[in-house]
């Protein structure tokens, strides 16, 4: 049984546009129908969404064979959660709120196997294939893709000692926390937001990293593309639901 490739994490290397969409539902079927829509990536939060391990894993198989690939956003940056993730299956995570290269090598340590990392080695998983995949243990590292959460003035300085750090391959502005710590909550679009993300995203770029965001607003999200995003979730389960049910009701209003 053959490695499989992060297909996602080749795309970005390639220089190829993802397009995402946030998956907050907690579901497997909810996600399966999205799964088969054709975005490139569906983030599978558990920060802000009532997700646990086992609805994780859930999801995890329902997009198996999809062309959307999963990417798990844990709680925390914690090893032990980001070590359970990897175990049952997830080749790619965005870990939530790194400020500096510190916190940044450790959500790496926690992602590769010793020497060059803290993972646990379980033989036996579904990110192994129970034990089928023959070079699993030598590949794995190559083929996890890390994704690091900037959400603040603070995280925006470190953008370059954060991108220096060796396994980090991209970051992502998380847009309303960003706005709320700039003293604008709840506005992400305000001028002065949008000048400092455009900023970040210039750094980042520069910087050799790959840049992501998340972008519900149509115009927002072709902006940071032209702007050389790589990796952008335009949109939500929970929005798709909540508008979509919304606009049927008022044709009936």
């Amino acid at each position: 049984m053959a490695m499989q490739e992060n297909r996602f994490k080749a795309a970005l290397k390639a220089g190829r546009p993802q397009i995402g969409l946030w998956c907050s539902l907690t579901s497997n079927v909810a996600i399966e129908p999205l799964a088969e829509a054709g975005f490139d990536w569906l983030l599978i939060d558990t920060e802000h969404a009532p997700n646990e391990l086992p609805a994780v894993h859930a999801q995890l198989q329902a997009v198996a064979h999809a062309p959307s690939s999963p990417v798990v956003r844990p709680a925390w940056n914690d090893p032990v959660a980001i070590k359970r993730f990897l175990d049952i299956g997830a080749q790619t995570l965005l870990v939530p709120f790194v400020q500096d290269a510190a916190e940044a090598k450790a959500a790496v340590a926690a992602m590769r196997y010793p020497p060059h990392g803290i993972r646990g080695v379980s033989v036996s998983n579904r990110a192994n294939g129970f034990g089928r995949v023959g070079d699993y243990f030598v590949r794995a590292n190559d083929e996890i893709c890390l994704l690091v959460q900037i959400e603040t003035r603070a995280a925006v300085d470190n953008i370059e000692e954060i991108a220096a750090v060796d396994g980090v391959d991209g970051i992502f502005i998380g847009p309303s926390d960003l706005a709320a710590d700039l003293g604008h909550l709840g506005n992400s679009g305000h001028e002065t937001v949008k000048e400092t993300i455009s900023g970040a995203i210039r750094r980042i770029r520069a910087a050799g990293k790959v840049a992501g965001i998340l972008a519900p607003v149509e115009a927002d999200a072709k902006r940071w593309l032209d702007e050389g995003c790589l990796f952008v979730a335009v949109g939500s389960d929970l929005g798709l639901l909540a508008r979509g049910s919304d606009a049927l009701r008022a044709r009936f209003a």
